[in-house]
């Protein structure tokens, strides 16, 4: 029986060699075939011997023609010959690769081909895989869309940037105070940062490029050199990520840097990183996850963790800034540009969340809502002691003239934008109920019991200037100048309400109450004021002769009322009242408490001392004079008291 079968092994191979011989073409090997199959039924099956030795010369011709072409390739620049060429090289380059790699999938199941021819495959394979490799970088580089600001920028606004209008200038402390600016003291402005209205793109390869290298990463991630293909993307990607940072202005800085940085200098910092915050995740990693999904598509791995490992160093950059901005020392002025890089992360979170979506990206979600957390705290913690400082401010320096307190500018201009983060301090503030008001809280509001958060805290931040501000009213010993310390800053923080926000949080009730409060004060500074002057006017004691006595205390009462009415003139015209409202309805109200009493004085008794030589020394000034000399009160500015004469003599 093994006789037979060697036998017939010689009969085949012979057989086999005898075709081989004659292998002229293919008609006379199959005429070969034919004869020998029909003359012995041990050939019957040479067909399929003889299939197997055509497909490994089949394999040899395709083989030797894709290896002269990647050999050919690999004495020069494949990109060179693509510029000499046009496309045609480049595509038969592509072809031959792919070749190859055929070869190299149908080699390991050509078990009767010869191992040289495997070798060879796997040598021109790696050839190719470097050459591609350096293909890739070469196009990378060339064709990465320059980014400057404009262009950056530019992104933004076909997405409808748009700054707040709300600016308002806060002072860097309560005593900053100055006399030229009636509405904001010194300090920063304070201004919003930009916001969306739509989707914004910007290329970042142009679009010819992007199919180029495609068609590379394809092949190279067949052939099993995928993370070759994807860390020359991540080096490449990285480093133009890291260029567009520093364009947008931020810079790497470790945290004890930006802790170390000057105040006005890290405000500037700050107002570029929530730009670049949302330029960098608006613009720039929704179009990287949009290149590594184009070029990257044969694999859905490489294509995430090529995402990722490109941008996270740019996003662990800007979030380090946060981090630092948040364990930072705290003070009042910060706590408006904290809550804009709160509002910030918290409006890019769901596009973090959307574009690192697998295990790889899980750690970049997780640190974006660390900062978005530690901002927060920073921003309630800032807040809390900007209400501590409020309860604890006791400066005892009186203002000349009864002026608006720099207390009251920076308390009232601080709440006004206060408002304007009242959404994100809704959610950062426990409820309302879980913070006392006082009953008179309560009821001064239209609504005290349904209270949001930040109502709640802004109601009771007023409610704590007031009470200061009555504090600070004691220190006048003057009590007419009390009151116009008063209804100053009162009517100043019912304006600073009503022309805000603030009006919608506080209510009408709140208003009407601190209107009627300074009506109040504007009566008691009449009484306060005018009331020694008028009681020099008074009939009482003077008879209706022409007797020495009454002539006598009617001089006297004349004389005391000029007195009075110079010193208050001297007085109050250095009493300063902004509002131009309120210092004409105190003027018109003087001119209708003490003009009509005057008048009627003069007009009952003036008479009597015009016979006297010096009638002019008692009877000094007309009604007129004394409605000329009223428009020189509550302007601020020093009166002589020499220069008081009668007008016209």
């Amino acid at each position: 029986m093994a006789t037979t079968t060697k036998g017939q092994d010689r009969v085949l191979a012979t057989a086999q060699q005898i075709v081989k011989s004659l292998n002229i073409n293919t008609k006379a090997t199959e005429d070969m075939i034919l004869i020998l199959s029909s003359f012995d039924n041990r050939l019957s099956n040479i067909t399929d011997l003889m299939d197997g030795g055509a497909d490994c010369e089949e394999i040899d011709h395709r083989f030797e023609t894709a290896e002269n072409v990647i050999l050919r390739h690999d004495s020069g620049d494949p990109g060179e010959a693509s510029s000499r060429n046009s496309s045609s090289s480049a595509a038969e380059y592509l072809e031959a690769v792919d070749i190859i790699i055929k070869l190299t999938e149908d080699l390991t199941l050509q078990s009767d081909c010869d191992s040289e021819i495997m070798d060879r495959a796997e040598n021109a394979l790696q050839l190719a895989m470097a050459k591609l490799e350096d293909e890739f970088l070469r196009i990378l580089i060339r064709n990465t869309v320059p980014l400057d600001v404009d262009r950056l920028y530019g992104s933004i606004r076909k997405g409808s940037l748009s700054f707040a209008a709300n600016e308002i200038e806060i002072e860097d402390d309560f005593e900053s105070y100055r006399e030229d600016d009636d509405d904001g003291g010194s300090g920063y402005r304070h201004e919003r940062g930009p916001s969306f209205g739509g989707d914004v793109y910007v290329d970042l390869i142009y679009a010819d490029a992007v199919k180029e290298l495609k068609a590379i990463a394809d092949r190279m991630i067949r052939s099993g050199y995928e993370k070759e293909c994807c860390q020359v993307y991540i080096n490449v990607r990285r480093d133009v990520l890291d260029e567009c940072l520093s364009i947008l202005g931020v810079e790497r800085l470790s945290i004890e840097e930006v802790q170390r940085i000057d105040w006005k200098i890290l405000d500037e910092k700050m107002k570029k990183w929530i730009q670049a915050v949302k330029v960098v995740v608006k613009v720039l990693l929704f179009g990287e996850k949009q290149l590594c999904e184009q070029i990257f598509s044969e694999s859905e791995l490489i294509k995430e963790v090529s995402f990722v490992e490109t941008t996270k160093g740019c996003v662990m950059q800007l979030l380090n800034f946060g981090e630092a901005v948040a364990i930072g020392q705290r003070s009042s002025e910060k706590l408006f540009r904290i809550l804009d890089m709160y509002d910030v992360i918290a409006d890019v979170l769901p596009d973090f969340e959307a574009l690192f979506v697998d295990e790889s990206g899980e750690l970049v979600c997780q640190e974006v809502k660390a900062v978005l957390s530690g901002l927060g705290e920073a921003a309630i913690g800032t807040f809390v002691e900007f209400e501590n400082a409020l309860k604890g401010e006791n400066s005892r320096r009186a203002l000349q003239g009864g002026e608006i307190h720099p207390v009251t500018r920076y308390v009232m201009n601080y709440t006004k934008l206060l408002v304007d983060y009242s959404d994100s301090l809704n959610t950062l503030l426990p409820n309302s109920q879980d913070y006392d008001l006082s009953s008179k809280e309560v009821d001064d509001v239209d609504s005290g019991d349904t209270l949001s958060p930040i109502s709640c805290r802004l109601l009771s931040l007023i409610t704590t200037l007031e009470a200061n501000l009555e504090e600070k009213s004691r220190l006048y010993d003057d009590n007419a100048l009390r009151y116009i310390f008063l209804m100053n800053n009162i009517l100043y923080i019912v304006q600073k309400v009503k022309d805000s926000e603030l009006r919608n949080l506080l209510g009408d009730r709140w208003i009407r109450k601190r209107s009627g409060q300074i009506r109040q004060w504007h009566t008691s500074y009449l009484r306060s004021a005018w009331g020694k002057a008028l009681l020099c006017l008074k009939d009482e004691g003077i008879g209706g002769g022409s007797s020495s006595g009454s002539k006598l205390l009617l001089k006297e009462r004349f004389k005391n009322f000029n007195a009075c009415f110079e010193e208050i003139y001297r007085i109050q015209s250095l009493w300063r009242v902004p509002d131009d409202q309120l210092r004409e309805e105190l003027r018109i109200s003087i001119s209708e408490t003490v003009l009509p009493a005057y008048r009627a004085f003069v007009g009952r008794f003036g008479s009597q001392l015009e016979s006297g030589r010096q009638a002019g020394k008692y009877v000094k000034y007309t009604i007129d004079d004394l409605e000329n000399y009223l428009l020189d009160f509550f302007e601020g500015k020093p009166a002589v008291l020499n220069n008081i004469k009668r007008k016209g003599t």
